[in-house]
């Protein structure tokens, strides 16, 4: 296939980016301006409720926001290497780049960096993406890279993780983001409750559920990391290898599964140590003074006895049955 402009005449535009897509994007967007408009009625929150509100509020916001957010990274596992490789088929001609492999939990993103960029009168910048999610044809798409004429390295390693490929990637990374997706949106159904829960007049049952919250945060972590499990398959360049680690999103999805218990576990604590220090924290205690008051207003007669003003709710009353 000729150049053009240098770039592949039939090469579909744009590319799939690494880590940030549209949908990740929105995703934060979305939270920030929850985030924002909260902030915007902040003020008009009275005394220390001001605070406890603000902090609630983030930290809340900041576990649902990871929770939907890792779904579209592409930072699960992650690895780079560099390569004095062949750049493409038929030719002997070799080039030095970067080559990166980004799996999140519905596919695998696939780097290529010249270095320098500019190398053999082409720019060797690329960026190709693998979908393995129910649905989605992994084996099509690389054919697809294989008649657009992709550069050696990319299909190296696509095929790799290839259904045909006998290190069977394919399918381990298939089922365990599969399970890793559907068991992260169980975390989030559970986060929503949670939120439910604390602003009802027993808080002690949020605590309870954010628990949930970390502990499906971590199995989704254990779904995923069954791939550790696989078969020793090594992507070789030259002397050089390309190794996958844990990324930033497994990580991060780590830390908020811990910061959940530990929300979870001061809450329960705090419900048998100090209920009305939690009760003052969740801004409960006004809610049933007001309760109170309304249940110890005055009692008012009929106003067609108009010697009887007013009738106090504590004042007691007998009743005297004489028989005739």
């Amino acid at each position: 296939m000729t150049l053009f402009g240098g770039i592949y005449p039939f090469y579909p535009q744009p590319r799939k980016p690494v880590v940030f897509d549209i949908n990740l994007v929105i995703v934060i967007v979305v939270f920030l301006v929850i985030a924002f408009s909260f902030l915007l009625i902040l003020p008009g929150i009275r005394g220390r409720a001001r605070l406890y509100w603000l902090f609630r509020v983030i930290i809340s916001l900041f576990i649902g926001g990871v929770i939907v957010a890792v779904h579209f990274s592409s930072d699960w596992q992650s690895g780079t290497v560099k390569a004095n490789t062949t750049y493409k088929s038929f030719s002997s001609a070799f080039v030095d780049v970067d080559v990166g492999v980004h799996i999140g939990l519905s596919g695998v993103n696939i780097t290529l960096v010249g270095n320098p960029v500019e190398q053999l009168n082409e720019t060797i910048d690329y960026n190709e993406y693998f979908p393995w999610w129910f649905g989605a044809n992994y084996d099509h798409e690389y054919d697809e890279g294989l008649h657009q004429g992709l550069p050696n390295p990319i299909l190296y390693v696509a095929e790799t993780f290839s259904g045909n490929s006998p290190c069977g990637l394919h399918s381990l990374y298939r089922m365990a983001g599969h399970y890793a997706s559907a068991t992260l949106w169980v975390a989030f159904c559970a986060w929503l409750v949670s939120n439910l829960l604390f602003s009802m007049p027993v808080p002690v049952y949020g605590g309870y559920m954010i628990l949930v919250t970390g502990a499906f945060l971590i199995f989704a972590l254990l779904s995923f990391a069954t791939v550790r499990n696989a078969p020793a398959c090594i992507i070789q360049f030259g002397h050089a290898s390309l190794e996958a680690a844990y990324g930033a999103s497994f990580w991060l999805t780590l830390f908020t599964g811990l910061l959940c218990f530990l929300i979870g576990a001061v809450v329960i604590a705090a419900s048998y140590a100090s209920p009305d220090l939690l009760k003052a924290f969740f801004d409960l205690c006004e809610e049933e003074e007001e309760e109170e008051k309304d249940g110890l207003e005055d009692v008012y007669v009929n106003p067609h006895f108009p010697h009887l003003r007013k009738i106090s709710p504590h004042h007691s009353f007998s009743l005297t049955v004489k028989n005739s």
